[in-house]
C-alpha cells in the first residue's frame, strides 16, 4: 500500500498551540490548522495530543491503549488491574467517519499507583513514574496485540490511520479542551503506516510530533535500551519521546540543554566558543554521542508545562513560530498559524539547532 505513493522526503505536517495562561481551548482549531496542509500528508497517518483534557482525574495517569482483538484487551486489563488501581475504564468516544476504516479497538484507563507497589524485590523504593514507564514498556512489548497510545496525567494522544482532519473528527476532539494541543499529518516514507506508528509518540506527559527522518535511529535505539526503554512500534520518532524523559526527567537536565544534546553544536561550531562553554560541548557530544540526532527533522515537543520547537542543525526541515498574546503558535508552515490567528503579534523562523521554548506562566496550576 505504502509503495502506491511517490516518496516526497519533506512531507508530514505539523502544528502546535499553546496559552500560556492555561485557558483550555477546544480541538477546532488546530484540526483546521493541520487541515490546512493537507497535501503535506498522504492518509496513512494523523495524530493529536491534548493537555489539560481530563480534569476531573487530572492526579490519574489516563492510559490511552489500542487493541486488536477483544481477548487483547481482556489480558490488558488484568495485568492492569494487577499492577495498578484501576479507578475508570471505558471506550473512547468516536464517530463514524467516511474515510477512517477498519479502526482497532481503543480504550482509556484513569489510574494511580498503590503506594504498597513502589517497592522493588529488594525493599529499596521505586520512582512512581519508572514504575508506570515499566508497565507501560511491558505492555507494548510483551502483550500481544496491545499498544499505550498515551500515559501522562491530565492529557492524552489520538491517533490513527487517516488524514488529519478525519481522525480529529473521529474522535471528536471538538468535544474536548485544552491549554495544548499538537497535531502531526504523516507522510511516511520508510516505515509502516499503522495506527500505533501514528504521530504523536508519548510517553507519561511527554509527547511529540516530528516531520524528517532519523538516520540515527539504530543507534538511539540501542543507547536508549541500556536504560530499559524498548522501541517497538516501528517508527524513528519513538525515540524522541524516550529521550526526553530519559535525559529531563531521569538525569535532570534542563530543557534547553536536552534540546543541545538532540540537536547537538557541529564540532567547528564547538571549537569557536568561548573556553567554558567549549568544555560544556565537548562533554556533551563525548558523552551524549549516542544520543545525538541525524537526518532532518523539524519538531514539537510538549509536556504538561512547555511546549518546544526543535530543527536539526542544517534545518532541512520547515519550523515557523507565532505569538499573539498569551498564545504560542508552531508549525511547519506559517500558513497554518495564520489560518487560526490572522493577526500575530510576532512570528519568525526557528533558527537551526535552536530550541523555541514557550513555558506556562509562573504561578499557573493545570
Amino acid at each position: 500500500m505504502i509503495g502506491t505513493f511517490p516518496r516526497i522526503p519533506s512531507g508530514c505536517a505539523i502544528s502546535g498551540m499553546m496559552s500560556k495562561k492555561g485557558r483550555r481551548m477546544n480541538g477546532e482549531a488546530v484540526i483546521k490548522s493541520i487541515a490546512l496542509m493537507h497535501d503535506r500528508s498522504n492518509g496513512l497517518g494523523g495524530g493529536f495530543a491534548a493537555y489539560g483534557i481530563y480534569p476531573d482525574f487530572k492526579n490519574h495517569y489516563a492510559f490511552h491503549i489500542l487493541y486488536s482483538s477483544k481477548q487483547n484487551r481482556i489480558d490488558t486489563e488484568t495485568y492492569l488491574k494487577d499492577k495498578f488501581i484501576v479507578d475508570r475504564c471505558e471506550p473512547i468516544p468516536t464517530r463514524n467517519v467516511d474515510n477512517i476504516t477498519d479502526p482497532p479497538i481503543i480504550w482509556r484507563y484513569f489510574l494511580l499507583v498503590d503506594g504498597k507497589s513502589l517497592y522493588d524485590n529488594a525493599g529499596q523504593p521505586v520512582d512512581e513514574r519508572d514504575y508506570v514507564v515499566e508497565a507501560v514498556m511491558y505492555i507494548n512489548n510483551c502483550l500481544d496485540g496491545a499498544f499505550v497510545i498515551s500515559s501522562g496525567k491530565n492529557m492524552g494522544a489520538f491517533k490513527g490511520v487517516g488524514y488529519p482532519e478525519d481522525i480529529g473528527r473521529f474522535f471528536c476532539l471538538e468535544d474536548y479542551e485544552a491549554y495544548i494541543w499538537t497535531s502531526h499529518g504523516r507522510f511516511p516514507t520508510n516505515t509502516p503506516g499503522w495506527w500505533g506508528g501514528a504521530h504523536p509518540f508519548c510517553l507519561l506527559d511527554w509527547s511529540v510530533v516530528h516531520n524528517g527522518e532519523i538516520s540515527s535511529y539504530g543507534i538511539n535505539k540501542r543507547y536508549l535500551e541500556m536504560f530499559n526503554y524498548r522501541c517497538e512500534l516501528q517508527t524513528d520518532t519513538e525515540v524522541v519521546a524516550y529521550f526526553v524523559d530519559l535525559l529531563h526527567r531521569k538525569q535532570g537536565i534542563p530543557l534547553e540543554l536536552t534540546c543541545k544534546i538532540l540537536a547537538a553544536p557541529f564540532w567547528q561550531e564547538i571549537d569557536r566558543m568561548e573556553p567554558e562553554q567549549r568544555a560544556v560541548y565537548t562533554a556533551i557530544r563525548q558523552v551524549y554521542g549516542s544520543a545525538l540526532l541525524n537526518g532532518p527533522f523539524s519538531f514539537i515537543i510538549a509536556n504538561s508545562r512547555a511546549m518546544i520547537g526543535l530543527n536539526d542543525r542544517i534545518k532541512l526541515r520547515p519550523m515557523t513560530v507565532g505569538i499573539k498574546d498569551d498564545m504560542v503558535y508552531m508549525a511547519s508552515e506559517e500558513s497554518a498559524i495564520r489560518e487560526i490567528c490572522p493577526d500575530l503579534d510576532e512570528v519568525w523562523t526557528a533558527e537551526a539547532g535552536e530550541p523555541v521554548i514557550a513555558e506556562l506562566e509562573e504561578g499557573v496550576e493545570v
